[in-house]
């Protein structure tokens, strides 16, 4: 039944078909059951593991890989080769590939467990009227139509319409739904507003939420998939994961490389047809071929095969660090999104504020004779903790506020008239609530107030472990005074009294709406000598001007307290005793804002980024807060910059693009309008960060660019989230955003280190085949410097440290390429130089090194017609291993110089020296011991066809390297 919530109880039975006091029958339930099916959330259907895995092949650099890998495979097999050498480059290629998708399958699964946790949120069992008898059944078996009964205490089973009251009044806790910083008070009559949203629909009990207070029997209307709960399940299916702006770019940059390549693998073999005939190759086919493997060489040569490992590399270190700053990243390339961020919605309850109701403001009669007449107190403390000093309105501290009259009933009252409970947990290390928020803030203040009669008394309390320190004054007056007769809140009186006696004497206290409890007063409290006056109408307009601040500009939550006199050995109150009370003062609470909330704002503006204020709240007490930050400082006022879900819904297209660029606070939402708010803002070209802690902001923190969860919210919360701040602090985003930004500076600083020492292989291998003499690296060791000697320089260059403005800069585009034209230039230049002094070595050794065979240079452009001519040399001299030693070890070190190139874009190394950055030194250190191992060490020297070098041939390379 859609529109329960705008049907009379009567209706919504009578659609049921039940009766109120005898509930479904056992044949109703059956058809119930088979109609709408379990009340469970049905289970998802999970992406096979194959499919995970194939899917982190699905990339195009990948592809290219896996080919280069299966031809020289195959060429090896045609060639008759056998043993090591054949299988080893294939091997190496498709090792690699597996580590990377081994990472990939790793951080999705863990994505697929956001959907099994909504099921924590549903009740285990539920007390349903069935056959005119009340039974517990497990939650699971309820249908729609079922009668139930809840309780303090009790989680809502499914979606229900309320039908009887068993209390005075019904509150639930639905801040995991709405996010509504109170508990919710519920009705029975209908709802008239016209597209109602979660929050106006207050005769609806929702699944997944907890009842506060009262007692109440509900009827229910929805099961499964088809409650609030359910809705946000399937808002969550429909989210399909984005990819993130790195992830394109590389995507774009692999396409550009891939067709490159092509062109380059294709050229250099048309540039040899002439060569396919050369006796040396024994025919023409065999030719093509031998010149096919060259084109193969030139394919694993261009393309970086360690890119995709060192780019995951650098994430984890990133995620590492971030980790520190307390922001634990749940999917590695979510660390870079944040760097181009350029909105974040901040959901406000828990996040921008601490969650925690707390009495800011206490307001008393100070004197009835003397000028002032009323006094008014500031209380520190953002938290349920005991801990927070009250001041006067000058600001001076008060020493011993329980010696002052009013201050001492106001804790009295606080501590008797309440029903909740404060409690320290030490594995969380926090103080936590059972019951309404309200009453424990007064717990709190009872707390930071004290108890008389003890000179050392705030000294003293420090000693108490933070177990019994909790509640320690709260017990003290609840041993002092016994409880006798209570009278519950009721939403008529709206006010609360409780009868204690000591001592022989008998005291009302009472706590309520401060319009009802001033009415009642007669007299007054003093502050200054303890003395009860007659209220006068000067100071009751007085105390109600202050109320009206209190809780209009200020925007705080108030209530009034009050006392009085009851006759000896009274044991039972009545309605009628409420009245002719002495007024003891004012409290007003509030959801207090965090205190490093305000800074942190400040640096998101000065970075480019704007922060737009997301809550289920109600748009004054939103405003309020945004003011009390102090980060909205520069709006005169929130015209054009704050809507309510509805206003905004009711604007033309136009003008909801217009709003959305200028929205800094989106008050009364609920789940479906969150991501409805980051769709829009997507569709913008904005990059869009989420926050959120209660399953209602889980679609929207999935949707999002960046999901970021808190710590102490919902687990639905968190895994549907990319990162989870462990310390609940909006602060924490921003630093995580100036890592975000470091770490693509980085990515970038080594994607374009390993794009130019490709770009000198490929150079190497073209001009090599041009100029027609023999290969200069064998495709083995190709793969050798691609993956080792460029991948530990690669990865160390992501150490490098965060350039000092980073927060200054504006966010980058997202569709700014990684490596731009200009770039692209320079590596070519870089590269070309590379390539030509690999080039050389080789060269060199066969025409000019004292070791070599000093062979005139036109012989060695001829090498392939050797065997069919007279020569001064055997033909076995090209055979020779140390020509393509010099290339390789010309090649290796010239890159360990390029890697120092890279510490900054655009600073030397006389600005930014070697040793800023020692892993990057260490690394090199490390390559160059690498490389000496497979020089040095027989079966690796076999295996890589290389050879030991003289010292004259490693002066020859240093030469040749340093220009770089």
């Amino acid at each position: 039944m859609e529109d329960a919530y705008a049907r009379s109880v009567a209706e919504v039975l009578d659609f049921f078909g039940v009766d109120p006091n005898k509930g479904l029958s056992d044949s109703q339930v059956v058809l119930n059951a088979k109609i709408h099916g379990k009340n469970v959330l049905p289970e998802e259907k999970r992406t096979p593991f194959w499919k995970l895995v194939l899917k982190q092949f699905d990339d195009l650099l990948v592809k290219i890989l896996i080919a280069a890998a299966i031809v020289s495979f195959i060429l090896a097999l045609v060639n008759g080769e056998t043993g090591l050498t054949a299988f080893l480059e294939p091997f190496v290629i498709l090792l690699i590939l597996a580590a990377n998708a081994a990472v990939g399958v790793i951080t999705e699964t863990n994505a697929e467990r956001a959907l099994e946790e909504l099921r924590a949120y549903q009740a285990d069992i539920a007390t349903v009227l069935r056959n005119g008898c009340f039974s517990i059944l497990p939650a699971t078996d309820l249908v729609p139509g079922d009668i139930v009964e809840v309780c303090v205490g009790s989680k809502v089973p499914a979606d229900m319409r309320m039908i009887e009251m068993l209390s005075d009044q019904l509150r639930v806790d639905q801040a995991i739904l709405t996010g509504e910083s109170f508990s919710v008070e519920k009705e029975l009559k209908s709802t008239t507003a016209i597209n109602a949203v979660y929050q106006d629909k207050t005769n609806i009990l929702f699944s997944g939420t907890v009842v506060v207070a009262g007692r109440a029997r509900a009827v229910v209307v929805g099961v499964g998939a088809n409650t609030a709960m359910g809705s946000i399940r399937d808002s969550m299916l429909q989210t399909d994961d984005e990819a993130t702006p790195l992830k394109k770019k590389l995507d774009e940059f692999g396409t550009f490389l891939a067709k490159v390549i092509a062109g380059i693998c294709v050229l250099v073999w048309i540039v040899n047809i002439g060569h396919f005939h050369d006796p040396s190759h024994g025919g023409f086919l065999r030719g093509a071929i031998h010149y096919f493997k060259i084109a193969v060489a030139l394919a694993v040569a261009a393309i970086p095969e360690g890119l995709p490992a060192v780019v995951t590399t650098c994430l984890a270190l990133g995620t590492k660090r971030m980790a520190r700053l307390n922001a634990i990243v749940r999917s590695l390339p979510s660390v870079e999104t944040l760097g181009c961020t350029t909105v974040i919605c901040s959901d406000k309850t828990g996040t921008l504020t601490t969650n925690m109701m707390s009495v800011s403001k206490i307001c008393v009669v100070h004197s009835f004779h003397h000028h002032p007449m009323i006094a008014e107190y500031n209380v520190s403390g953002t938290t349920y903790a005991p801990e927070g000093i009250i001041f006067d309105s000058s600001g001076i501290q008060l020493e011993f506020p329980a010696q002052l009259p009013c201050l001492l009933h106001v804790a009295m009252c606080s501590a008797l008239c309440n029903e909740s409970v404060l409690q320290y947990n030490p594995e969380k290390g926090n103080y936590e609530k059972i019951g309404e928020s309200t009453e424990v803030a007064l717990r709190a203040l009872a707390e930071k107030v004290g108890i008389p009669g003890f000179d050392s008394m705030p000294s003293a309390l420090h000693v108490l472990s933070k177990h019994e320190r909790a509640s320690y004054c709260n017990h003290y007056w609840e041993n002092q005074f016994k409880k006798v007769s209570i009278l519950e809140f009721s939403r008529d009186r709206k006010m609360m009294s409780v009868l204690c006696s000591r001592k022989q004497t008998e005291i009302m206290f009472s706590k309520g709406a401060p319009e009802s409890i001033i009415s009642r007063c007669s007299n007054i409290l003093c502050n200054d000598d303890g003395s009860t006056v007659p209220l006068s109408a000067a100071i009751r307009d007085e105390i109600e001007s202050r109320f009206h601040s209190f809780a209009g500009k200020e925007t705080l939550r108030c209530l009034a307290l009050a006392m009085k006199q009851m006759p000896m050995g009274l044991q039972s109150l009545s309605f009628d005793d409420e009245k002719d009370l002495t007024f003891i003062g004012l409290v007003g609470m509030l959801d207090p804002p965090r205190e490093e909330v305000r800074n942190a704002m400040l640096s998101c503006m000065t970075a480019g980024i704007r922060v737009i204020v997301v809550t289920g709240d109600n748009k004054s007490t939103a405003e309020s807060l945004c003011r009390k930050i102090g980060a909205f400082d520069h709006l005169e006022d929130f015209v054009g910059c704050s809507y309510t879900a509805s206003e905004f819904e009711e604007l033309p297209a136009l003008q909801q693009t217009l709003a959305l660029q200028r929205m800094a606070l989106f008050t009364r939402v609920e789940p479906a309008h969150k991501r409805m708010l980051v769709e829009a803002l997507q569709n913008q070209n904005e990059v869009v960060a989420m926050t959120g802690d209660g399953v209602n902001d889980a679609p929207a923190l999935k949707k999002a660019d960046i999901g970021i969860a808190m710590g102490s919210g919902t687990a639905v919360a968190k895994s549907a989230s990319d990162m989870v701040l462990a310390d609940d602090n909006f602060a924490s985003i921003v630093a995580a955003v100036a890592e975000g930004r470091a770490i693509y500076n980085n990515t970038k600083q080594f994607i374009r280190y390993m794009i130019s020492s490709n770009i000198g292989e490929v150079v190497c291998i073209f001009v090599a085949a041009v100029l027609g003499i023999p290969d200069t690296l064998a495709p083995v060791q190709l793969l050798w410097v691609n993956l080792v000697t460029d991948g530990l320089p690669a990865t160390a260059i992501g150490f490098n440290k965060q350039d000092s403005d980073v927060m200054k800069a504006k966010p980058r585009k997202v569709n700014e390429a990684v490596v731009n034209g200009w770039l692209f230039f320079r590596y070519l230049v870089i590269g070309a130089y590379v390539g030509l002094a690999t080039v050389a070595g080789f060269v060199w050794w066969f025409v000019y090194s004292d070791s070599g065979p000093k062979l005139p240079y036109n012989e060695l452009m001829n090498f392939d017609s050797c065997s069919t001519r007279e020569t001064t040399y055997p033909c076995s001299i090209f055979e020779d291993k140390h020509p393509s030693t010099v290339s390789m070890t010309v090649l290796v070190v010239v890159e360990m110089f390029n890697a120092l190139n890279n510490l900054s874009e655009n600073q030397s190394l006389f600005v930014i020296p070697p040793w800023s950055n020692l892993w990057l030194v260490g690394s090199i250190i490390l390559t160059m011991m690498f490389h000496m191992l497979i020089l040095y060490v027989h079966p690796l020297s076999v295996l890589f066809s290389v050879t030991p070098l003289s010292w004259a041939e490693w002066t020859v390379v240093l030469y040749l390297s340093f220009p770089v």
